[in-house]
């Protein structure tokens, strides 16, 4: 059997599915990483709802691949994606997936880490700074409240309304020294680039990256003892490799980087600093079978082994993040509907419309190529089914 795949530029190509997966299992705990896959959240495709209202969550759906990354050995990154807060997931329907989410956690023993942010704000307006820096400690303050009363690790994440109330790197600092001084337990903090979220321009007080780490470091110099880790997803790895170089003791870095993840995985080679970095990143939602297959060999000390796993994934990964990379999501969903993890298509604020069917395609063909489907003929007849309602013959 074949698949007739519909190319950018009005071509097709003829793809031949493969028809096994590729041989994992879940074995042995992760020890030499610790790694969290950001999860994706599914929608009720039943609900009617319009593209403004807010979000109805099919929970059995969403925590049945919770368990899934669980299984793997990965841990959950919750309600952090850009795809889920502020595209389509409002604050309470995120609440409503932190207390969830944690217990389905405790009930099987799954790490988890869920995201603190301000999204429960209104848009930005006219009133004064220091008011409007008032309200983003306030929404902060609320969130982290309840990741705590959930027992779940907090990872305070980039705000859109301190983006715009800060009026420089002085305001990052005192907010989020407020906020640490106040956490129970040590954070992650995370630091989202604009080609994720173009409101987050200029965070930590400057567009000059070089100013920006400063500051952003400075935070965590003030207060180490409160800071687990950093998430840093700016899409440049030399970048990341400087900053997590210039850490203090004990705080690690967690790279949210879905270009370059082997490699800052790896971390430096024997000899040069033994600096590494764990991982946080959306790309393990699909890829969490091999990333856990990659973790589980580099933990013998097999670096050659772990990137002959992980490696031939980047492509698929640099596809799926391609501009406007905000919409990465959608390939996400995509695949975990085609691996069977899931019986629909339809996510938060209709972002399955968000990327070409040629797009669609190309990922499900890298995909396949991966062996990631645990059923290739499950999954050749959906993308089959996805082309037909869209008018591509077979």
């Amino acid at each position: 059997m074949t698949v007739v795949l519909p190319r950018p530029d009005g071509t097709t190509t003829v793809h031949t599915p493969r028809t096994e997966p590729l041989a994992l299992s879940p074995g042995a705990p992760l020890v030499s990483r610790t790694v969290f896959s950001a999860a994706h959240v599914v929608a009720d495709p039943f609900a009617d709802v319009s593209i403004d209202d807010p979000a109805v969550v099919d929970w059995e759906a969403t925590l049945a691949f919770r368990r899934h990354l669980w299984a793997q050995g990965l841990g959950v990154a919750e309600a952090m994606d850009t795809a889920q807060r502020g595209m389509g997931l409002d604050w309470a329907g995120a609440a409503e997936l932190i207390r969830r989410s944690s217990a389905e956690a405790k009930s099987v023993g799954g790490r988890i880490a869920c995201g603190v942010g301000t999204d429960q704000l209104p848009p930005a307006g006219h009133g004064s700074a220091d008011g409007a820096l008032k309200a983003v400690r306030a929404a902060y303050e609320e969130q982290l409240a309840l990741v705590e009363e959930s027992g779940s690790q907090a990872i305070l994440m980039a705000s859109r309304a301190l983006a715009a109330a800060a009026r420089g790197p002085e305001d990052y600092l005192e907010t989020y020294g407020h906020l640490l001084r106040q956490a129970t337990e040590p954070v992650i903090l995370h630091w989202l680039g604009p080609m994720f979220d173009p409101a987050l321009e200029g965070y930590w007080g400057s567009s000059d990256l070089d100013a920006a780490t400063d500051t952003f470091l400075e935070v965590i110099a003030a207060h180490p003892d409160k800071v687990d880790g950093i998430k840093v997803s700016l899409l440049d790895a030399q970048r990341e490799i400087d900053i997590r170089r210039r850490l203090p003791e004990g705080v690690r870095c967690y790279t949210g980087d879905d270009f370059n993840y082997p490699e800052l995985i790896a971390g430096d080679e024997p000899g040069t600093g033994g600096r590494f970095s764990h991982a946080l990143l959306g790309i393990f939602d699909p890829l969490a079978p091999i990333a856990a297959e990659a973790v589980r060999v580099l933990d013998t000390g097999d670096r050659q082994g772990f990137r002959a796993l992980l490696d031939p994934t980047v492509e698929l990964s640099r596809h799926l993040f391609e501009r406007p990379t905000r919409y990465y999501k959608t390939g996400v969903v995509l695949l975990a509907w085609l691996a069977g993890h899931q019986s629909h298509f339809t996510m938060v604020g209709g972002l399955q419309s968000a990327r070409s069917l040629p797009h669609l395609a190309r990922a499900y063909e890298l995909a396949d190529g991966l062996g990631l489907f645990p059923d290739p003929a499950l999954a050749e007849s959906r993308i089959k089914s996805l082309l037909h309602v869209h008018g591509a013959a077979q």
